[in-house]
């Protein structure tokens, strides 16, 4: 019989439900507790599990209930973006490893915490920064490690995505979206490709972010919304939303790149992550169908630079734990980049080592939160990014490798599976 790790998951709203029928699927999973605040949802946690596993998991309404379970070896945390961070710093210090859904952090010294616990602790904490594992991140990941795209010179990401419904129904539906957009302002949610570009250049492991500074636009799209859709009396449709409809963030990174960040929820707009790559032999720029690319190898002397659709050449820069994943059957939601990253967090757990995205990243991604309030709340002033490594950036420790590193792509690992 497969030997079980059991696991315990706090928050169970939208998010968390549907990331736990997925959690249940992985190999060496039992989900031997969940908890949430609401009574209805911690319910709804109980009756998923019983109905994929057969097994009743035990229910918790405060999760310092759940945490003093010694049997439990980790956590996952799909609990609000203002509560990751101390269940966080909690999970870690009752001697569990954790995991947390993304989203940026209320201040440096929760991430501080996170830092502090985990050292002292020796548990992990693991952003779920799901975007790192979909195929064309990875792929594109894939070409710059070969030095398809030269030096990478230049970075650009967000989150562009029409969230005015969600964000503006955040009571009816217990989300806590609505009240971020109603007090802060800033790159409210940054990790989404701000994850894959760290990795692609190395933060924290012999590079590091300095500086960043961001400027908001004025707030005018979910009054719009509201206006149109709850009407002139609905409560808060003449509300002086805080969060500006357009954020743009820019990072200085210690090897000299530059990232540009947009963080843009609240008009009408497909969605993108606005991804964009340049480097010194080539360039990477994200559409509507994919996104294009060229690289100096295809061009021909005299003539103009052509771009190229990148979703008809994928399979040349695939991946190979993409090439795998297809083989085996992708499975879940976000095109199958869920499952990926947590199974990366059940590898972990279960085989003792280090996650691929660890309590530095953590910490550093979710920073650009609280720091591009900071920079807009004085006109975009650059403020500095604090090392929550305490400089062993410039001679980290090695890092695991394996068919979920972010750091390199372990080809040795593939070819191992295939013998």
């Amino acid at each position: 019989m497969e030997k079980k790790t059991n696991f315990g998951v706090i928050g169970l709203g939208g998010r968390g439900c549907g990331n736990l029928r997925e959690f249940l699927d992985i190999p060496g999973v039992r989900v031997a507790a969940v908890c949430d605040k609401y009574e209805d949802r911690a319910q709804q946690g109980v009756k998923i599990v019983e109905e994929k596993t057969g097994e009743a998991p035990e229910m918790y309404l405060d999760y310092k209930e759940l945490l003093k379970r010694e049997d439990i070896e980790a956590i996952l945390c799909f609990t609000t973006w203002i509560t990751h961070a101390r269940i966080a710093t909690d999970s870690m210090r009752a001697g569990k490893h954790v995991a947390i859904e993304v989203g940026g952090a209320a201040s440096i010294e929760e991430c501080w915490q996170m830092v502090r616990a985990s050292e002292e602790s020796g548990k992990f904490c693991m952003l779920l920064e799901n975007c790192c594992y979909d195929r064309n991140e990875m792929a594109l990941f894939h070409m710059v490690k070969q030095g398809m795209f030269g030096e990478v010179v230049h970075l650009e990401g967000g989150y562009r995505h029409d969230l005015r419904e969600e964000i503006t129904s955040g009571r009816e539906n217990r989300h806590g979206r609505l009240f971020n957009f109603m007090h802060r302002n800033g790159e409210l949610y940054p990790t989404h490709q701000l994850g894959p570009i760290c990795k692609l250049i190395g933060v924290n492991r012999g590079n590091r972010m300095l500086t960043l500074c961001s400027m908001t636009s004025k707030s005018r799209g979910l009054n719009v919304y509201l206006r149109d859709t709850k009407g002139a009396d609905y409560d808060i449709t003449e509300y002086p939303f805080n969060q500006g409809d357009v954020t743009t963030t820019m990072i200085r990174c210690a090897n000299g790149e530059t990232i540009t960040l947009h963080h843009d929820c609240s008009l009408p707009r497909p969605y993108s992550r606005n991804y964009v790559i340049e480097g010194t032999r080539g360039i990477f720029q994200e559409n509507s169908h994919g996104g294009e690319y060229f690289l100096d190898t295809m061009g021909e002397k005299g003539r103009e630079p052509q771009f190229y659709p990148f979703a008809e050449d994928i399979e040349k820069f695939e991946h190979p734990l993409w090439k795998k994943y297809q083989v085996d059957g992708v499975h879940g939601g976000h095109g199958g980049m869920d499952f990926l990253v947590m199974s990366a967090f059940v590898d972990s757990v279960v085989h003792h080592h280090q996650p691929p995205i660890d309590v530095y990243d953590t910490a550093a991604w979710m920073a650009v939160t609280c720091l591009s309030e900071q920079s807009a709340a004085m006109g975009g002033m650059p403020v500095p990014i604090p090392d929550f490594t305490n400089g062993m950036w410039i001679d980290r420790e090695p890092y695991h490798r394996g068919i979920f590193c972010l750091e390199e792509v372990c080809m040795d690992y593939f070819e191992e599976e295939k013998q």
